[in-house]
């Protein structure tokens, strides 16, 4: 059966949306830490352009969720455990390898980076299992 590639595009930008509401909503969590771990490396504060390439980056990753569980369905079955396994999986490469090479590097800190990557486990399954729920094969 054929990826419904409107499925895709209308569970993928839902599921974009969320990640990108998450992201705002994290900003009170971690307050002034991250422009202070910026300042800290010489660095300005995240000014508009960053705000608005990562919220293109979270539109892609949404679209990324759903493509990917369009993809595996097939094989894993339709349902939120896949919709969990591919989130587990896009969350794995995206957040969790870039963020422990951050740390590793000396770039961020351990606590900020552990606060962001948690957060980020949890807002791509919520975005996953909602981006799932829309996509259909019809």
């Amino acid at each position: 059966m054929a990826i419904n590639a409107k499925g895709v595009l209308a569970g993928g930008f839902v599921a974009g949306l969320i990640i990108n509401a998450s992201a705002i909503a994290m900003v009170p969590m971690v307050g002034n830490q991250m422009d202070d771990a910026l300042a800290a490396r010489n660095l300005p504060p995240m000014g508009g352009g960053a705000m608005a390439f990562f919220g293109m980056v979270s539109l892609a990753l949404g679209f990324v969720l759903v493509g990917l569980y369009a993809a595996v369905r097939p094989r894993l079955g339709p349902g939120p455990r896949t919709a969990a396994i591919v989130s587990l999986i896009v969350w794995f490469l995206a957040y969790f390898l870039a963020n422990v090479s951050n740390v590793v590097y000396g770039f961020m800190p351990i606590h900020l980076t552990v606060v962001g990557t948690a957060w980020g486990l949890v807002e791509l399954v919520v975005a996953g299992e909602v981006g799932a729920r829309l996509y259909n094969e019809k």
